[in-house]
């Protein structure tokens, strides 16, 4: 081998280990499967579907710096690069950042050579190569050698005759003259001085692309100018374009207009005390837990159906937001998010319909900052996008708040990776929106456009939440932009800077960020949400024990209630507005609810003395013991219903009531009345007429209506829908790498001749079952290393390299090289057998 690398699988046999751990976890997908060595792996990182989705994960600097030696000659010098990154003139900044961009794409084996003969992989080449149907991003045409192809030798010397060439003998050297004179600075100055004006203004105009134009059959002199001197070349039909090399030129050398070199800052910032920022998301933190305690509620008894197609209907979805008190964007927002924490789900059944899970009874018990850890790490890996609730899909439909069609692979690494943005920043500090998209642009610009599918053209409105994206944004900018808002809303982050626990958040190992790309296992999930709990609980409010009763019939509580208190209160009062302190109104009707769920007047009394800090006021207690005393004085039985009650007089006035018609009441005794109708209605009915009648049984008991809480069966968070192949571990890295080398070794390690013909390169040894047996027999006893050819039981062929130790009953056990391990084959499995040259291994 020479000290220059021919091919990419060269190039990769001379890196070091770590340098394969770097290629391989850049692009996991060249693991899937191990590749047996290091040619298999040099192809598979030079196949299409390989290349684009490493191309599409390089920055914007990186990928202009691709997009330059795609437009460059092949191979090209590092200094002819720096020319076309940097122009005529030069740029520090690209000359400062030229190194990394290119020492990344070698890195991820889409550049190979040593500098003085850089080669972009053919295949990202193709992909990045300027064309009529796929122009590149670089503005530029084909060379001149490109675009004369198929030119006639004759109009070839017309050409160079008018740009002041000397005649050629062949087209060749024509095509090479011409394109000597675009490169020559001076040459080409001299030339253009002597153009018409409007001819250089033509040339202004596909300048920086698209390089094409279109002529009519009579060129006007100016265009004809430049078509003489083969500045504008046919191109088919009536169009011209301009060659590469006049193109760089005209620009001073440069292949991009704007080189970007450097990220977009981060910037203006606003400062901000980090104790008010961490205060401010402990208390959106607290609104959170609170919102999915009343989605919780709201859903107790069983949720919406689901639609046929999957998820939520419109409006169901209109009336979460109601219960909520929000907007349907925000609703659907919770909704997803209960979702991702495994606390609602669809409960499987023949009519399905939403509801709890039991997980949801346990993650009620918890403490505050516990139940914010599972929201957060639900929240933090999701898949699923409520930003796209209400879009259109492919086919027009729109789309809904839990149905099928929601998850978008690349939001947990832009989530993380604005999180990530700014958490490089000081703590309390704070940026804009846009710049932080701007930079995520930057950082990625094919993912955001290449991952956008159809149906996400438009945009979800937004309403109700910070900064909508806009609608012509791409998927990735929009991930960005709720990435953010839904943050801000799970209390992550506080007045847009990230909070203390935040941070914790996403330092998913260790303390700091880490790479977005590389996503976190679910327990390091759990792990760096549960240290962000533990630096939430102090800033969260401690619950109360008591309220405040006011003379208007009404309680304040001023801040979060224990849960048994908030549930007692639910039922006795209903609540009249929420926000820092919860006020709730008493009314007949909800005291009635707390008779109905079996407390008693005198319950009820010394419920409020013991949980009020103010003494309870007159009104109040009137109101309970008022209608306590009407409460059950009907009874409501089933005949198909009948009123019983010890007051003939009440009865009789019921009778007479135009109201109770609907009710078809007839008296079978002073005392009893019976109903043609159903006790639930006749309950409902009597209650609407102001009367307040009690359930009783078949035994004459009242009947206490405390419902039951409808849950599904056990249900599972859903799973996040991958990018791509998953993050590889450090064990998985390291024994690839090991096996690549030892499937490398097996390959090309030098072997002794023997008397059967050499097998061509890739072909599996072939020695007879004698001639094997007595080479692993002679290996034992010399403990020397050999080459095989080995067939497995589903018939999969491979080389391998291994060092006999035992040989017996028709079995080799031996130290296999290849897998790093000993192993035992059958002698029948084995093709054929050679020895390694005594330097091989």
């Amino acid at each position: 081998m020479t000290d220059t690398p021919r091919t990419l699988a060269e190039e990769l046999r001379t890196r070091t280990d770590s340098g394969l751990i770097g290629l391989l976890r850049a692009r996991p997908d060249l693991l899937n499967p191990v590749p047996g060595d290091v040619t298999q792996l040099a192809t598979r990182a030079g196949t299409r579907a390989s290349v684009v989705r490493a191309v599409e994960r390089l920055d914007r600097f990186a990928l202009q710096t691709a997009e330059a030696l795609a437009v460059a000659p092949d191979p090209c010098p590092y200094d002819t690069l720096g020319a076309l990154m940097g122009g005529d003139a030069g740029d520090e900044a690209v000359a400062a950042e030229l190194p990394r961009a290119v020492a990344e794409l070698r890195a991820q084996a889409l550049v190979w050579g040593p500098d003085d003969r850089l080669r972009l992989v053919r295949t990202a080449r193709e992909l990045l190569t300027p064309s009529p149907a796929h122009p590149s991003p670089t503005g530029l045409g084909p060379t001149v050698a490109e675009a004369t192809a198929g030119m006639s030798p004759g109009r070839l010397q017309e050409i160079i005759a008018a740009a002041g060439l000397p005649a050629t003998h062949d087209p060749v050297s024509a095509v090479a003259a011409l394109t000597s004179l675009f490169r020559d600075r001076a040459g080409m100055a001299a030339l253009l001085d002597t153009a018409p004006a409007e001819s250089v203004a033509v040339l202004d105009k596909l300048l920086w692309g698209p390089p094409y134009g279109g002529v009519t059959d009579r060129p006007a002199p100016h265009l004809q100018w430049l078509l003489d001197r083969g500045l504008l070349i046919p191109a088919g039909g009536r169009n011209v374009v301009l060659p590469r090399e006049a193109a760089l030129h005209l620009r001073g050398g440069r292949a991009h207009r704007a080189p970007e070199p450097l990220p977009p800052a981060l910037s203006p910032t606003t400062e901000r005390d980090p104790q008010l920022v961490d205060s401010a998301a402990a208390s959106q933190a607290f609104t959170a837990l609170a919102t999915v305690e009343e989605l919780l509620k709201e859903w107790d008894l069983g949720g919406p159906p689901v639609l046929r197609a999957g998820g939520l209907s419109v409006r169901d979805l209109k009336r979460t937001a109601v219960a909520l008190d929000t907007t349907e964007q925000l609703a659907a927002f919770w909704l997803e998010l209960a979702y991702a924490a495994g606390l609602i789900a669809s409960d499987g059944e023949a009519d399905e319909r939403y509801a709890a899970t039991p997980a949801a009874e346990e993650w009620l018990e918890l403490p505050d900052h516990e139940r914010w850890a599972v929201l957060a790490a639900g929240w933090l890996p999701s898949t699923r996008a409520p930003g796209v609730v209400g879009t259109a899909d492919a086919k027009g439909r729109a789309l809904a708040a839990l149905g099928p069609n929601l998850d978008r692979s690349a939001a947990p690494e832009v989530r993380r990776r604005a999180l990530g943005l700014l958490a490089d920043l000081p703590a309390g500090t704070s940026a804009p929106a846009t710049a932080v998209r701007a930079r995520l642009r930057w950082e990625r610009p094919l993912r955001g456009a290449g991952a956008a599918p159809a149906q996400d053209a438009a945009a979800a409105s937004g309403e109700g939440s910070p900064a909508a994206p806009a609608p012509g944004d791409d998927l990735r900018t929009r991930l960005a932009q709720w990435a953010l808002s839904e943050a801000e809303l799970l209390g992550v982050t506080g007045r847009g800077a990230l909070a203390t626990h935040g941070r914790a958040l996403i330092g998913a190992v260790g303390g700091g960020p880490r790479d977005a790309a590389v996503l976190p296992t679910p327990a390091e999930t759990g792990a760096a949400a549960s240290r962000a709990a533990d630096l939430l609980a102090p800033l969260l409010p401690e619950p109360l024990d008591h309220v405040l009763l006011q003379a208007d019939l009404t309680a304040v509580a001023p801040g979060p209630l224990r849960r048994p208190l908030a549930e007692a209160l639910g039922v006795l009062a209903d609540i009249e507005s929420k926000g820092g302190a919860t006020v709730y109104r008493f009314t007949p009707a909800s005291v009635r609810r707390a008779l109905d769920a079996g407390r008693s007047a005198a319950e009820l009394q010394e419920f409020l003395h013991a949980h009020s800090r103010t003494p309870v006021p007159q009104p109040l207690a009137y109101l309970i013991d008022d209608v306590a005393r009407r409460h059950g004085q009907l009874r409501i039985g089933a005949a198909a219903a009948y009123v019983r009650c010890d007051d003939d007089a009440l009865l009789s006035e019921i009778l007479a009531d135009r109201r109770a018609a609907p009710l078809r009441l007839r008296r079978l005794a002073p005392t009893v009345l019976a109903a043609q109708t159903s006790p639930e209605q006749l309950l409902d009915g009597l209650r609407a007429m102001g009367y307040a009648p009690a359930a009783e049984s078949a035994a004459g008991d009242v009947l206490i209506a405390r419902a039951d809480s409808y849950r599904t069966a056990p249900r599972s968070a859903p799973a996040p829908v991958p990018d791509g192949p998953p993050s590889p571990d450090a064990t998985l890295l390291e024994a690839a790498v090991r096996a690549i080398r030892a499937g490398d070794l097996a390959a090309t390690a030098e072997r002794k001749p023997v008397r059967a013909p050499a097998p061509s390169p890739g072909a599996l040894p072939r020695t007879t079952s004698a001639e094997t047996l007595a080479t692993m027999q002679a290996a034992v006893l010399t403990s020397s290393a050999l080459w095989i050819g080995y067939v497995n039981a589903d018939g999969a062929a491979s080389q391998r390299v291994i060092a006999p130790v035992r040989v017996e009953g028709g079995f080799v056990t031996a130290y296999d090289h290849t897998c790093d391990e000993v192993r035992t084959y059958p002698l029948h499995r084995i093709t054929g057998v050679a020895e390694l040259a005594d330097d091989a291994v």
